[in-house]
């Protein structure tokens, strides 16, 4: 049995809490978050103690794994410490907001020989896994994206400084499937502002964004994002190529080619497929299974938070 600890007991974390306890090999031995009231509501829930204080939490469980779950701004020497222990990390997006800092995570996670994935879960989703089948040897002209939503409820999200905004936050989802079905970017450039949403007490984080990018294949591309008020909330992710379009969207895969259009409708929980192939590979030591390894999670970091540093300064970012 994979003993589990989660840290934070918010959103993200009872998605992932829900989902470890369906997964017969495993179980959710604590949960630590210093809003005490979440983490003993949360621990209640699931049989599992609960703790206020990360340090303690490690000197009195046994654990083989950690899912890290707090915000970006938050996550201090907690990578580290759980590596120095030996204890496997599924750590949510996005991994930080200091690349050098995330580095140095990196080469220490390295180092430990622990399995570290990260919490980029659209990958999982079957729609995903076939697109990239379908892409393999394909050239590709124009990737686009876009999604816009709601503003999350967190109290912090509205602060840059500590959210990194939406791109870094939320649309790094979309950004990451951009790299991980097209391939990696050599230059970024953006431009953000907060237009309409001025309103909101304590807000300096822009609600409008428009990142244009360059793969290393030549392929241009382009992702709009905003959490300005919508009717709805909607996302969407086209790659085009020499004689074809595809398209995601929600679940959904389409390929349009000159001949047929297919169409798969995406089914299953890819929080729980993501999950299940984390607690397979520490139970197996199976890296294959992770199919957003930390390594690459902090790609998607670094060019969502060059597009950033391309705001703020004007210039494009290139990538050496």
């Amino acid at each position: 049995m994979i003993r589990i600890g989660i840290v934070g007991a918010g959103i993200i974390a009872a998605e992932h809490m829900k989902r470890i306890q369906k997964n017969e090999h495993a179980e959710l031995a604590a949960v630590c978050d210093v809003a005490s009231g979440a983490c003993e509501s949360a621990a209640r829930k699931y049989g599992a103690a609960a703790y206020t204080s990360y340090d303690e939490m490690l000197k009195q469980e046994k654990l083989d794994a950690l899912f890290l779950c707090v915000p970006p701004f938050a996550h201090g020497d907690m990578e580290e410490k759980a590596a120095e222990r030996g204890i496997h990390l599924l750590v949510e997006k996005p991994l930080g907001l200091d690349m050098e800092e995330v580095r140095k995570k990196a080469e220490a996670l390295e180092r430990s020989g622990i399995i570290a994935g990260s919490g980029y879960c659209l990958r999982y989703m079957e729609s995903v896994q076939r697109a990239k089948r379908y892409l393999q040897g394909k050239e590709i002209a124009m990737v686009r994206a876009y999604r816009f939503g709601s503003l999350p409820p967190n109290a912090w999200w509205v602060d840059h400084a500590k959210s990194g905004g939406q791109l870094v936050e939320q649309t790094t989802h979309n950004l990451d499937l951009m790299l991980y079905l097209a391939g990696d970017v050599r230059r970024i450039s953006a431009d953000m502002a907060l237009l309409l949403s001025g309103d909101i007490p304590g807000i300096t984080t822009p609600d409008a964004a428009s990142v244009n990018l360059v793969f290393d294949s030549g392929a241009l591309g382009h992702i709009d994002t905003g959490f300005f008020p919508q009717p709805d909330s909607r996302a969407s992710l086209e790659i085009m190529g020499r004689d074809f379009r595809l398209t995601l969207e929600g679940g959904d895969l389409t390929i349009m080619e000159s001949e047929q259009t297919t169409i798969f409708r995406g089914k299953g929980d890819f929080y729980q497929s993501q999950d299940d192939a984390f607690i397979q590979a520490v139970k197996t030591g199976d890296r294959s299974l992770i199919l957003a390894p930390y390594a690459e999670a902090l790609r998607t970091l670094e060019v969502t938070l060059a597009a950033n540093e391309s705001a703020k300064t004007g210039q494009p970012v290139s990538f050496i």
